[in-house]
This record gives C-alpha cells, structure tokens and sequence, in this order.
C-alpha cells in the first residue's frame, strides 16, 4: 500500500471498516511511514475533538416525526412542496447544505485546538494484535525464556509483569516487547499455540481499561483483574482454547503472587 491509497481509507481504518486483508495492509503502511502515521494521530484528534466538544440536541418525538413525514411527502413530489410553515424545500435545502459547511468548519478548528487523544481500548488492542502480527513486530526481546523476558522489562516499565512460560500446556513463551495502549505504557507477551499467536497485555489496576472480553474485527478477546493488574488476551484462537490458557496463566499469577 502505498501513501495515496492510504489517505483514501485513513477514515475507513480508523473507524474498523475495512477488510481484514486491507487493515493489515494500512497497518503495515503506517508501521513504516511517518509522514501517514503524522496524518493518522491528527484524523484521531480530530475525531475525539468532535466526541469531546461537539454538543448533540435530540430532536422531541413530534418533531422528528414531522420531518420524517414531511420528506416523505417532498420525495413524491417535484421538489416545489413547502412545509406547513410555508417554507420552501429548495431553501430547506439551501440551509441543509449551509449548515453542513458550518459544521465542517467548526471541525476544522476542533482539529487545530484538541489535544491528543486515543481511540476506544478494544480496538487500540486489536491495532496492536494487527501489527505485532508484521514481520519483525511480534516482540523487542525474543526468548522462550521467561528469566529472559522478565528482567528484560526492568526500568523501562513502572511495575514488574509477571512472565510465565507454559510451554508444557502447549502456550509457548515467544518473547516481550513494550506497547502503548489506554495512553500508558504496557507489557506485551506473546504466545504461540500450534499456529496462532496470542498477544497478553498486562498494566496495572487503575489505567484505563473501560473494555470488555468479546470479538473485534474477528479476534476473540479475554479480559480480567489479578493481583493487582489488569490482562488482556487477544487471538485468533477459539474462545474455548482462549479461555482455557486465560485459566492457566490465573492459576500460575497467583502461585507466583506472593502471599500475605
């Protein structure tokens, strides 16, 4: 992919509407590309600047039920049919159209104003599963060794991640590497379980995580609290498997937690 394609579905990829094949592909572009990754981080600011500023009204029941017949009865006609008001449709319209620019303008200025934000937990989560997914983006410090892994992580993060290796369950420790997600920098552990790749996110209670376990754009994801942290499994594996590795890396945190 390259940067002209990429403007032509920025919004699309921020908004997880394209393919899994075109996602991957945009995400590949954007881990590479610092000038889209510019232009990315500002539709972002964009977008937030409208959800955090934009005021939003609810039309009362009888009004838009009166719009809605109103059109209704202007589609059949030729367009020369004026509200009960006596206003013609052509400067509905005309206003309609004003509006929007108004609008647009407005958003224009929210953009240059707004700070930096970030998009919804789930799917910063499933952004980093895509790209880990990249050649040489699964981890920073490759080893099954999870005496290895763990230091490895030390001074580079404000707490200790617990790093298991379940090898003989069939979850083979891949390696770590450090991501940013919920605005805060986070542990990610990667697994591998026959062909699939599991990502563990691990941060500490009180970050963001407003999420949820569910599926997103396919991958199935598993959340929970532990010892004071939050973990976030995310992979294309079944739920069933999922939940089941979920339930041996529980058991072995809470052998390793020290007690009292």
């Amino acid at each position: 992919m390259d940067c002209t394609e990429f403007q032509s579905l920025i919004a699309a990829y921020i908004d997880e509407e394209l393919s899994v094949q075109d996602l991957l592909r945009a995400a590949s572009h954007l881990n590479g590309c610092a000038g889209c990754e510019a232009d990315y981080r500002q539709m972002l600011q964009l977008r937030d600047a409208v959800r955090a500023n934009a005021t939003s009204h609810v039309a009362p029941r009888h009004l838009r039920a009166r719009i809605q017949n109103d059109l209704k009865r202007a589609g059949k006609s030729d367009g020369s049919m004026t509200l009960t008001a006596g206003w013609p449709w052509r400067w509905i319209r005309l206003g309609a159209a004003l509006a929007c620019a108004t609008v647009f303008s407005v958003v224009l200025g929210l953009q240059v104003m707004a700070p930096a934000s970030v998009p919804g937990l789930e799917e910063e989560l499933v952004a980093s599963h895509y790209r880990s997914l990249l050649v040489d983006h699964l981890t920073d410090v490759a080893s099954s060794d999870q005496h290895t892994v763990k230091p490895w992580f030390t001074g580079k993060l404000d707490f200790s991640p617990p790093v298991l290796d379940l090898t003989s369950e069939g979850f083979a420790l891949a390696g770590g590497r450090l991501d940013y997600i919920g605005r805060r920098p986070v542990a990610a552990l990667a697994y591998r379980h026959r062909q699939h790749v599991i990502n563990l996110f691990v941060w500490p209670e009180g970050g963001t995580s407003s999420g949820k376990s569910g599926t997103v754009q396919g991958f199935q994801m598993v959340h929970w609290t532990q010892s004071g942290m939050h973990y976030w499994l995310v992979s294309d594996l079944n739920r069933e498997e999922l939940e089941g590795f979920k339930s041996l890396l529980s058991k072995d945190i809470d052998r390793a937690t020290p007690k009292g």
